[in-house]
């Protein structure tokens, strides 16, 4: 058995969501087998979407080869559906992965990049519909493990996902060891639910409507160049 660490690529991009890369991030360093890459095209301070800057490690052509590639979520995943520069980083990468995965709407940028296409995938419950315009089968899971591709669904199931992670690189033991050691055990102080809550549910799409119809309108363009290719 191998012990050498293995290197994990997290995408680090203008308007991420902060937790959808530090959660999952947080872990994999835990598990003191990693070796945890964040990455963007140059190496001057990412603004999160909450305003927040956070330093990448490594560009795209300083990035060793990845065992894991993990694509976060956030407002800006929605250029990244365009942006060639990056979706040919991470299809390069995904070749030699042994996993490629994502959180939150970074499984759009997955299925953008043509990386989703049969396989059953999880997203944020309001981008969840999209992942079918890409080719990919949308399960709603907090995390989905199909073959080599992983996702995990919105913002705090980045935790989740990168337990189940960790399980597959490293085995059950690894996993809960981390767990302990993070004290993850989640006792939120509001169970929620589709029957339960309608009204909050209207109300919360609503208020995201215009960036749903902005992320609905990248998605249909990636899929129509995904057709011609």
């Amino acid at each position: 058995m191998t012990t050498e660490n293995r290197q994990i690529g997290m995408l680090l991009f203008p308007e991420v969501t902060q937790l959808d890369l530090t959660g999952p991030a947080e872990v994999f360093a835990a598990s003191r087998r990693c070796d945890v890459h964040l990455i963007w095209k140059t190496l001057q301070p990412v603004v999160t979407g909450s305003g927040w800057s956070i330093n990448p490690t490594r560009t795209f052509h300083t990035t060793p080869p990845l065992d894991v590639i993990c694509i976060p979520g956030g407002f800006g995943q929605i250029e990244l559906m365009e942006d060639d520069e990056t979706l040919t980083f991470i299809r390069e990468q995904a070749i030699h992965a042994s996993l490629v995965t994502s959180v939150c709407t970074g499984s759009l940028v997955l299925g953008a990049a043509g990386l989703l296409k049969g396989y059953h995938a999880t997203s944020h419950w309001m981008s969840l519909a999209q992942l079918a315009l890409l080719g990919a089968i949308p399960v709603r899971e907090r995390v989905v493990c199909d073959r080599d591709r992983i996702t995990g669904a919105g913002v705090s199931a980045g935790i989740d996902f990168a337990l189940h992670v960790l399980e597959a690189l490293f085995g059950s033991e690894t996993a809960q060891d981390v767990q302990l050691g993070i004290e993850y055990d989640p006792a939120p102080p509001y169970i929620f639910n589709e029957v339960a809550v309608p009204t909050r549910l209207a109300r919360l799409t609503q208020r995201a409507h215009q960036k749903q119809m902005r992320r609905l309108e990248a998605t249909l363009n990636a899929a129509s160049r995904l057709e011609g290719q």
